[in-house]
């Protein structure tokens, strides 16, 4: 790091991104951060107290970039079926190039979070969220139900029903030849049930 370059946070995480995928978790310290830096491990201290606290950073930053690059989809002009699918078809598409893109890095990110089990659940509300505005934008189409109006139960029984599509736990079977006519099918008998 330049001397003229200011220590922030983001710089950290990308760091410390770069240090998980070239040493993995077991082994990553926040001195290696540092070092990749030109700073004081103390430097990195001053903006996440302990190690845990920049593990579920980064983690969290990983995460969110799902709900960023999803967002367009939430907010679209496009009828909400549509925007449902595209939804759907975009959470597997990112999840399946952070698996076989930068297997290191998923792998890496697999165990922070196992650590960092309120990050995830946070993440998967977030989701779940995406899901119900999209749900209640289809029920004032008319192109959804939802039981009294109830989209936030709706939405989490579309995300757990889709689940082999976008837990890495299921990362494996991605590859596996047909797993996109699976994908579809899946995708079609939600929105068959959603309809009215």
């Amino acid at each position: 790091m330049a001397a003229t370059e200011t220590l922030t946070a983001e710089r950290i995480l990308e760091a410390t991104e770069e240090v998980l995928r070239r040493y993995g978790p077991a082994k990553a310290t926040v001195v290696d951060v540092a070092r990749v830096l030109g700073v004081s491990h103390g430097s990195v201290y001053r903006h996440f107290r302990t190690k845990a606290a920049l593990r579920e950073a980064v983690t969290e930053r990983w995460l969110e970039r799902t709900i960023v690059a999803l967002r367009p989809h939430v907010e679209g002009e496009r009828p909400a079926d549509e925007r449902l699918t595209d939804w759907l078809t975009a959470l597997f598409t990112l999840k399946r190039r952070k698996a076989g893109g930068d297997p290191e890095l998923m792998a890496t990110f697999q165990v922070l979070i196992g650590e960092n089990s309120a990050v995830v659940d946070r993440h998967e509300e977030h989701l779940v969220e995406q899901i119900a505005r999209i749900l209640e934008a289809g029920h004032d189409e008319g192109l959804f139900t939802a039981p009294e109006r109830d989209f936030g139960t709706t939405a989490r029984a579309v995300f757990d029903a889709t689940d082999r599509f976008h837990n890495p736990a299921h990362a494996a079977d991605w590859s596996a030849p047909g797993v996109e006519d699976a994908f579809a099918a899946v995708v079609a008998l939600v929105l068959r049930a959603l309809r009215p």
